[in-house]
């Protein structure tokens, strides 16, 4: 494949590979060295080592999976504001999970895309700041599609194929996956921020049920997610009142 063919700029510039040690290294080190086009996708069939949240390591099988990297110039977006950005590519990912799932798709806080309880996908986003606003965004999606066998540690993963039963082409879906993440970052060009947020919060996974959390301490309490808060940050009630985390500061039981 040349180029994407179904957007209007994601993937006109791609660079696929059959192996790669890490998309999102490679994106790092293009835009250190060159000016790469807004909407420039990374992509293999085959990552060595891709990175997942907080430095973890994101399995799959070569040859089953789409691993990709976007580089987006979304300079309209201020720096305060730059957790809508992750809500409009969450959106996007999962737009694309919905496509051939039709029930039980959800965005787990921050941007893990899941299928009732377990993880389909998993999105990485890097941002570099110049003064006020985001100069440059590496957005990273890990897509489980043909593997039906996880060999790692991940609790709780699946596939399209393990929710379907079907093959699927890995060509064709990533067009469909850049088109379905094209469409929300035009959705945020337009300044439609505050859709994003609703429908973000609308497909939020255990938004305003009553859960168990654990802290990193390892202590456990009871809460209900009721929104997001600055930043991003996690927005939970609880008896002794409103609790407000960070990625990696609350886990989910």
């Amino acid at each position: 494949m040349n180029t994407i063919q179904k957007t209007l700029f994601i993937g006109k510039e791609l660079h696929q590979f059959d192996e790669i040690f890490s998309t999102n290294a490679y994106a790092t080190q293009l835009i250190a060295k060159s000016n790469p086009s807004d909407g420039t996708v990374i992509t293999t069939y085959k990552q060595l080592k891709g990175k997942g949240q907080g430095g973890s390591y994101w399995e799959s099988e070569p040859d089953k999976n789409i691993s990709m990297t976007v580089i987006l110039q979304p300079r309209f977006v201020a720096a305060r504001d730059q957790f809508v950005l992750n809500q409009a590519v969450s959106l996007g990912v999962m737009d694309f999970v919905k496509t051939y799932i039709s029930t039980g798709v959800k965005i787990k806080w921050s941007n893990d895309i899941y299928v009732f309880d377990k993880k389909i996908a998993g999105i990485l986003i890097q941002n570099s700041l110049v003064s006020k606003n985001i100069q440059n965004s590496i957005i990273g999606v890990g897509l489980n599609i043909n593997q039906t066998v996880f060999k790692s540690d991940a609790p709780n993963p699946t596939s399209l194929k393990l929710e379907t039963g079907k093959d699927f082409d890995l060509d064709k879906l990533l067009e469909m996956l850049c088109w379905k993440i094209e469409t929300r970052y035009l959705q945020l060009k337009a300044n439609a921020h505050q859709k994003i947020k609703a429908e973000y919060l609308d497909n939020l996974y255990q938004y305003m049920e009553d859960k168990i959390y654990q802290i990193p301490d390892g202590d456990f309490f009871q809460g209900r997610i009721v929104g997001i808060g600055t930043y991003g940050k996690l927005l939970v009630e609880t008896k002794n009142g409103m609790m407000e985390f960070d990625t990696k500061e609350v886990k989910f039981t």
